[in-house]
């Protein structure tokens, strides 16, 4: 269920610093970064083009935004910390911004933008700088269209929580190996792997597909065959599965491969208890700073949330 559009009074714009931005917060001013990139024999060029295209798209989205509503500008580090209320939300590119607000907003709609078609590729991003102003009066009127998109959730018995646009990574924080026991379908096995990607449906085509086309290609070329073509198991949006797959996982007298990939429902929950005495972790959509802890003692149940995320789609 999302807000009544008629209770909407405020506009939550979630943006995101550019790379120039990014390098200015290093070096302090824009020459200093451009001296550094040239002097390392880097093209500053690109930098600075990607970054005035998306100031463009952040003016043209300004100006599409009803002169008579409230406008609360965040970046994306912000996110978390913000309290959301009968608030619209635009997150301006790229893809990877829709999936780090959508789980937050538990009723908000949110729209996104694509500021540079040709750099982003948009999956998650329908609209450009210039349909903002038709989204949003459409999202206002109680026209738009919705996507209500699936998230994961893990649910630790000390009480932690943590929800999922695309996936949930689930290890060891650095790049040791992660030790823990997985119960999935009736079956249970130790297992000592580089972690468990645990995807939704909108993230089955990112982290996960990544995973499936490395391990065919690694598989085929070690057997004197041609790399395969791209892994393909795209899920819906609004799926109950969630698909889980192991990273690496290694063969010994102590940890087992067989329980590697699996498909995780109502019928076959996902459970994995902790056998790590330090580092492990779980986290969602690439974000480590609100990962919760998954150490020795610690069992964590995976699942569909009962929340939805609300796109505006085209």
């Amino acid at each position: 269920m999302t807000i009544s559009p008629g209770n909407i009074d405020r506009v939550v714009l979630v943006t995101r610093k550019t790379q120039l931005e990014e390098l200015v917060t290093r070096f302090a001013t824009a020459p200093q970064a451009r001296f550094f990139l040239e002097h390392a024999g880097a093209d500053f060029a690109p930098v600075q083009h990607a970054h005035d295209i998306y100031q463009r798209a952040l003016e043209t989205v300004n100006q599409a935004i009803p002169r008579d509503m409230k406008v609360l500008r965040i970046e994306r580090e912000q996110v978390p910390f913000t309290e959301f209320d009968d608030d619209l939300v635009i997150a301006l590119g790229p893809d990877g911004l829709v999936s780090n607000t959508a789980k937050y907003l538990p009723t908000q709609m949110l729209i996104g933008v694509n500021p540079d078609p040709v750099q982003f590729d948009g999956i998650l991003l329908p609209f450009t700088p210039d349909e903002t102003a038709g989204a949003i009066a459409l999202a206002l009127d109680n026209k738009a269209k919705q996507a209500h998109v699936s998230l994961a959730r893990a649910v630790s018995r000390d009480g932690h929580s943590l929800l999922a646009f695309n996936d949930l990574f689930i290890g060891a924080s650095s790049h040791v190996s992660a030790r823990y026991e997985l119960h999935h379908a009736g079956k249970t096995e130790r297992q000592s792997s580089s972690g468990i990607i645990v995807s939704t449906g909108a993230g089955s085509t990112g982290w996960l597909r990544s995973v499936l086309t490395g391990a065919r290609s690694i598989d085929a070329l070690a057997n004197g065959r041609a790399a395969p073509s791209p892994a393909n198991h795209t899920l819906p949006w609004d799926t109950s599965d969630l698909i889980y797959c192991v990273r690496e996982p290694f063969p010994s007298k102590m940890s087992g491969t067989t329980l590697a990939y699996g498909v995780v429902n109502s019928k076959h929950p996902l459970e994995v208890t902790s056998h790590m005495a330090s580092g492990g972790v779980i986290f969602s959509d690439g974000i480590q700073t609100d990962a919760i802890p998954f150490e020795t003692g610690s069992i964590v149940s995976v699942g569909i949330a009962q929340q939805k995320a609300h796109l505006v789609v085209q």
